[in-house]
């Protein structure tokens, strides 16, 4: 009889602990998702909105997103942020955030001590400095600086840097 109650109650607290840990399980976050849950990239939400990119960013991917701050679109000539937003200029500001966008899932691991051109989304390459320089480890895009790498997301990784990335 014993045996039998220390069966039920093992059975019951395995069957406990699997709904609890189901209960706090997250599904997994999406580029989009995790952009707009970051205060430092309600710009970037805005302009991806504007531009009629955020089921793009959802899809499945993989992506590797550029992702700059809101103080690197402040750091725009004035005017420039709220002119792209203007739905006249929806194709150049696809443009401009395509370019912060290659395929695949590129972690830092993947770039260390590299440097390289890499093809955008937007169909220009942007080229990354991953070999660090006189003040110390770092990865460049361009001339913008990765402050925060491998923010990995469902669909691909974000990096964050200081500066809105430009296609020539």
């Amino acid at each position: 009889m014993q045996r039998r109650s220390l069966l039920k109650a093992a059975i019951f607290t395995a069957a406990a602990g699997a709904l609890s840990a189901c209960a706090h399980t997250e599904a997994p976050r999406d580029i989009v998702d995790i952009a707009a849950s970051n205060p430092e990239f309600s710009t970037l939400v805005t302009a991806v909105q504007a531009a009629g990119l955020v089921d793009t960013l959802k899809s499945d991917g993989p992506f590797t997103v550029f992702a700059p701050t809101n103080a690197a679109f402040a750091a725009l000539p004035d005017g420039t942020l709220d002119t792209l937003l203007e739905p006249e200029n929806k194709d150049k500001l696809a443009q401009i955030l395509t370019y912060h966008v290659v395929p695949g899932a590129v972690t830092s691991d993947q770039l260390a001590g590299q440097r390289m051109n890499v093809a955008t989304v937007e169909g220009s390459n942007v080229h990354i400095d991953a070999r660090g320089g006189k003040y110390g480890p770092g990865v460049r895009v361009n001339d913008a600086n990765v402050t925060s790498a491998d923010i990995m997301a469902s669909n691909g990784v974000i990096h964050v840097i200081d500066k809105v990335l430009l296609p020539e």
